[in-house]
């Protein structure tokens, strides 16, 4: 007999079944199975996941399809079957439901006054149906207004549709639309009160119709697996209930009374050889006040993005400005419904998860009429338990952590790879590894008893502060110019920002970042490593100076600041910004291997492992670290070839005085000719 908390194929797989609930008011409803009923017929053997929802009415029936199942299918749903429970295939649409556009006019007749202290705008709004907001055009910047809008059908008889509403444009975020209860009006007018500060122009007007079918949302589970506080961001790595959803928002809400950040979201992907982190939207999440007024917000982005991956990347950008307190999240999405003609009642089995059958091709003559059939709405779902029966396994055991043998004479220096645990793994390269790899990591080789580990390379949005040793370096015979010699920790690091920081109220001084070189013959010249004007006024007083920097050779860069006849600045902070740079593999032992580096001739290696990076990536992942460098034993006479500058000069001087010699006493040991 079949035990019910599992199923068997032909093939005594095992198979776990996910559950989901769903629920109508009336009588007959379609519900979840709490526990997973036994098959009648065997289901096919080919798809790995399977979904059981019960029927308990015959007819034509719409659902939406639970999230689990459209993670697991393939991007195109072409791998998603729908069974009954003999075994028969059921022939469905899919529909996929969409807001319709929203009528949207620009207001005519558009009038402007100015009068006791405040500005009156009254226009036409050339829509019959009603409308809930209205959008306001200028060309002011560094604002905000109060906002009483007032409507009228007839022009003379004025009625307050909201009051005190705040537009503003402000460090990049805005909010220049006014919302109010949904109602027809053929005229409005919009007075903004400019006693605090001065007038801003206004040129024009937008009107929004409300939505005529608005869609139905379902909430979306979002949990935060990573944060991680560097270089004025906040970093969070989200992990989706499922992917090949389209979200209706994702809402930003933190307990901080007012604030400003811009926003993004992403999702990484492996391109050209490399894990690159894709932007799916930005936006600006606010919460804004005028003296003595509630608060007005805009905590929602990522409107109607669709999700390729479960693990999403947010960013927030925090400036000079603290991280948000207590941020959560909530996100919504638009449901994909699933229309079927139920023959009986009785148990109906999603399958999912075949990467090799091709699309399905139904005659869906008899399900022409879904549109009209009822929207069975997902109710609750039964608690998360854990099966006592469950037994662990291996994260992607299609993916073998044993590679190529390798010969690793020409590397330079390794590192153990400290394991927390077998399974997919994390590592962050540290500034030593940095300094002494190849600059685009072409020489990075995990090795494990002589053997590669193949890997990913993710190369982050991520940014790490990076402080240098000041020395105060000026130069007698040029008075007007303010120098600071900074030192690196190592040589060779892919800095990609220099940041400073003065107390100074205002300035407009020449900023210069150089490097002494050696050339070939160990002739030191300079190079400019990054210039620019930093400027600041008294409406720019938290300008700090970031320059982009384009990385040193050696660990001593000079920053050079001309002062002219004016004071020497006073720097406060001075750091450096580098990219942190990952490597993502899978081992299935618990025993360390060696990352080696430190070849300038080795090649970008070339791994199958590219083929599921994608899964790789999904994966849950385990962070991996780098114990102490050693450095790799190697023939004198192979370096000898790699010397340059003044070291290479001298051994050919040395080797020269050598054969001088040796010439000069093969000549005094040669007989004399006889005269």
């Amino acid at each position: 007999m079949r035990r019910k908390s599992e199923i068997r194929n032909p093939k005594s797989e095992r198979i776990q079944k996910p559950e989901f609930r769903i629920g109508l008011p009336f009588a007959p409803v379609l519900v979840v199975l709490a526990a997973v009923s036994t098959f009648a017929e065997p289901l096919p053997s080919d798809w790995k996941n399977i979904q059981t929802v019960q029927v308990d009415q015959t007819g034509l029936i719409k659902v939406s399809v639970p999230v689990e199942t459209l993670d697991a299918a393939r991007p195109d749903l072409a791998d998603l079957r729908l069974y009954d429970d003999a075994g028969r295939e059921v022939p469905f649409r899919i529909e996929r439901p969409v807001p319709s556009p929203r009528a949207v006019r620009t207001a005519q007749n558009f009038r402007v006054t100015l009068a006791n202290n405040t500005t009156v705008a009254t226009f036409d709004t050339e829509l019959r149906q009603p409308i809930d907001r209205v959008t306001f055009e200028t060309p002011a910047r560094d604002f905000i207004k109060g906002v009483t809008l007032e409507g009228s059908n007839d022009g003379r008889t004025w009625q307050t549709v909201a009051r005190d509403q705040p537009i503003f444009r402000r460090d990049g975020a805005s909010r220049l639309h006014v919302e109010f209860p949904p109602t027809a009006w053929a005229h409005l007018r919009v007075t903004i009160d400019d006693r605090r500060t001065e007038a801003i122009p206004l040129t024009g007007a937008t009107v929004h119709a409300v939505d005529p079918a608005p869609v139905p949302a379902e909430s979306l589970d979002l949990q935060v697996v990573d944060r991680d506080e560097s270089a004025g961001q906040t970093r969070l790595t989200l992990l989706a209930a499922g992917a090949r959803v389209r979200l209706t928002g994702l809402h930003i809400e933190a307990t901080d009374p007012l604030f400003t950040r811009e926003v993004t979201l992403a999702y990484r992907d492996y391109v050209e050889g490399e894990v690159r982190e894709n932007v799916l939207a930005r936006g600006t999440i606010y919460r804004v006040a005028l003296e003595g007024q509630p608060a007005a917000s805009n905590l929602t982005f990522a409107a109607e993005v669709t999700l390729p991956a479960r693990e999403l990347i947010l960013t927030i950008q925090n400036g000079d400005s603290p991280p948000l307190n207590d941020v959560t999240f909530r996100a919504t999405r638009r449901p994909l419904h699933a229309a079927w003609l139920a023959a009986q009642p009785g148990a109906f089995h999603w399958l999912s998860g075949n990467a090799k059958c091709a699309a399905p091709r139904y005659d869906l003559a008899a399900l022409a009429a879904s549109t009209s059939a009822k929207l069975v709405q997902p109710g609750g779902r039964p608690a998360l338990t854990a099966n006592p029966a469950y037994r662990a396994t291996e994260p992607l055991p299609e993916i073998q952590d044993v590679g190529t043998a390798i010969d690793l004479a020409k590397w330079k220096f390794r590192k153990r790879v400290e394991l927390a645990k077998p399974g997919v793994q994390q590592l962050e390269l540290d500034l030593e590894t940095l300094s002494r790899a190849a600059a685009g990591f072409e020489d990075l080789r995990l090795v494990r008893d002589g053997r590669q580990l193949p890997y990913l390379l993710e190369r982050t949005s991520i940014s790490r502060r990076l402080t240098p040793t000041i020395e105060k370096a000026d130069d007698p015979k040029r008075p007007t110019l303010s120098r600071w010699r900074l030192r690196l920790p190592c040589a060779n690091l892919p800095v990609t920002q220099l940041i400073c920081d003065t107390d100074a109220p205002f300035f407009q001084r020449q900023v210069t970042l150089t490097e002494q070189v050696p050339d070939e013959r160990g002739n030191a010249y300079t190079v400019t490593r990054a210039s620019t004007t930093w400027t600041r006024t008294l409406e720019q007083r938290k300008e700090k100076l970031v320059l982009s920097v384009s990385p040193p050779a050696g660990d001593t860069l000079m920053l050079e600041i001309e002062n002219g006849d004016n004071p020497p600045l006073a720097l406060k902070s001075v750091e450096f910004r580098h990219p942190v740079t990952r490597v993502i593999f899978k081992t299935g032992s618990d025993a360390a291997p060696f990352l080696y580096y430190g070849n300038p001739h080795a090649g970008r290696p070339r791994y199958d492992i590219d083929l599921v990076a994608r899964q790789l990536l999904a994966a849950e992942k385990s962070k991996a670290a780098l114990g102490g460098a050693e450095t790799l034993k190697k023939s004198r006479w192979s370096d000898a070839g790699e010397l340059s500058g003044k070291a290479g000069w001298a051994f050919w001087i040395v080797l020269g005085v050598v054969v001088v010699a040796l010439l000069f006493v093969i000549s005094r040991l040669l007989p004399k000719s006889q005269g």
